[in-house]
């Protein structure tokens, strides 16, 4: 009895399964639209917050120099944002207009080191800013406080901003991360046969 099995073989006869290349085209539109779709829900948001914020320090007219500042670095967080988050749309509206699998490789790879920047690099300084602005901005309203409220409320602030940069922004990231890696290794696959046909 022989014990030398030829596992080269074996792994070369099994089906090779291809991606079915139209399910793969609308995946990526889906990826697309959503992607849009995030780009102008979070534009609505944004500016909607930054008008409210607006109206606020017109309506009430705050006294302290740094309610003021804090307003200022709160609504600047969310401008530099949305300038850098809006550089993708161009990226978004090129993804399904070609019809060579390597451009579609190129954009989506490119869309991913844009969005891996956006994600981390500006999402920490996005953070950092509304964290200070916030700080800053509460200072004038908790100095009527008790010493006690004022810190239970800069506590549950500053613990709500905390959950959101350290919990729920990673598992948002990693999410879109995994939908853009799998587009990426579908089309790497599919330029792979290309190449070796």
């Amino acid at each position: 009895m022989s014990n030398n099995i030829d596992f080269k073989a074996l792994w070369q006869q099994q089906p090779v399964i291809e991606p079915d290349m139209k399910d793969l085209m609308n995946r990526l539109h889906q990826f697309k639209q959503s992607n849009i779709r995030r780009l102008i829900k979070t534009n609505i948001l944004l500016i909607a917050t930054s008008l409210f914020i607006g109206f606020i320090w017109y309506y009430y007219q705050p006294q302290f120099i740094t309610t003021k500042m804090g307003i200022v670095i709160t609504v600047l967080a969310m401008v530099i944002f949305l300038l850098v988050y809006n550089r993708m749309l161009a990226l978004f509206n090129k993804i399904d207009n070609t019809s060579d699998n390597t451009h579609y490789l190129q954009n989506l790879i490119l869309i991913k080191g844009k969005q891996r920047f956006l994600q981390h690099t500006m999402m920490n300084v996005y953070f950092i800013m509304l964290m200070a602005g916030i700080s800053l901005y509460m200072y004038e309203y908790t100095s009527r406080m008790t010493m006690t409220a004022g810190i239970i409320t800069y506590a549950v602030t500053l613990a709500w901003i905390l959950f959101n940069w350290f919990y729920l922004r990673p598992k948002v990231v990693k999410k879109q991360q995994a939908k853009l890696d799998d587009l990426i290794s579908k089309f790497e696959g599919i330029n792979k046969q290309i190449l070796d046909s």
